[in-house]
């Protein structure tokens, strides 16, 4: 697992999306998953500087949803197909049958669950999963004492979850109590894994993800099982790492040919 440690949110954006940027000059029709909320916000906003500026060539790219509401009807803003579409699909102009995810309004939601992974498979897997983090450790819906091993499915959310969630409700009772999401299991097929968590609300799950035990209690700690995971934070996101100064001086001394 790589850790690196960026001034500011925007720093980290700008990053990653080099990162996907490289990804997709080597591979046009790379698949890259993708994940809603805040967090990932400035990496969408410098991929579609990259494009509009004429250096980042999407048209072969395509798009995978990591999880999505269950029970919202077709169509609502808040549910991650519409949110994904409006934040990042039309920005870069990436056109929707290139944008595959779970159908979480489907009558057979396990069989959804299922279907959907058939769909990555498919698709021949996950080229680079964005991944954020919840307070809790959460990746994904991957709830505390998620099963390690665990394939796309119904989660059933906490409560924290919620809370965190309602910003983008009118009211928390409007916030769904279950996700189609993909598993940990599913998420760590993905040949490359970038986290990227900000601020200080992040800072103690970032630490035990990156330094304490693998353990279900911290799904996010299931990257220590990954052999390209990397671990993207700014100051305040970082403030709990106890190793923090050898993950500047590793980030420091890399090879300027090795991405991350």
């Amino acid at each position: 697992m790589e850790i690196v440690i960026v001034p500011d949110a925007a720093a980290g954006g700008e990053l990653i999306a080099t990162a996907i940027a490289d990804l997709f000059t080597r591979k046009p029709d790379a698949l890259l998953g993708v994940a809603t909320g805040s967090t990932p916000l400035p990496i969408y906003r410098a991929l579609e500087a990259k494009v509009q500026a004429g250096t980042l060539d999407v048209s072969r790219a395509r798009v995978c949803q990591l999880d999505e509401y269950v029970g919202l009807p077709e169509g609502h803003p808040e549910s991650y197909r519409e949110v994904l579409l409006r934040e990042v699909l039309q920005p870069l102009g990436i056109a929707g049958d290139r944008f595959i995810g779970p159908d979480g309004s489907a009558e057979d939601i396990a069989a959804a669950a299922i279907a959907y992974d058939q769909q990555l498979a498919a698709a021949g897997g996950v080229d680079l999963q964005l991944l954020g983090i919840g307070t809790d450790g959460h990746i994904g819906f991957n709830e505390p004492c998620s099963s390690l091993a665990s394939r796309t499915r119904i989660k059933t959310l906490t409560e924290q979850t919620r809370v965190d969630n309602a910003r983008f409700f009118d009211s928390l009772d409007e916030v769904p109590h279950h996700v189609l999401t993909q598993g940990i299991g599913t998420i760590l097929e993905a040949r490359h894994l970038v986290l990227l968590a900000t601020g200080a609300a992040k800072a103690e799950a970032v630490a035990q993800t990156v330094e304490g035990p693998l353990s279900a209690l911290v799904p996010a700690s299931a990257l220590q099982l990954h052999p390209h995971a990397t671990v993207v934070v700014d100051e305040a996101a970082a403030a709990h790492l106890k190793l923090a100064d050898y993950f500047r001086a590793t980030y420091a001394a890399k090879p300027s040919w090795q991405s991350i």
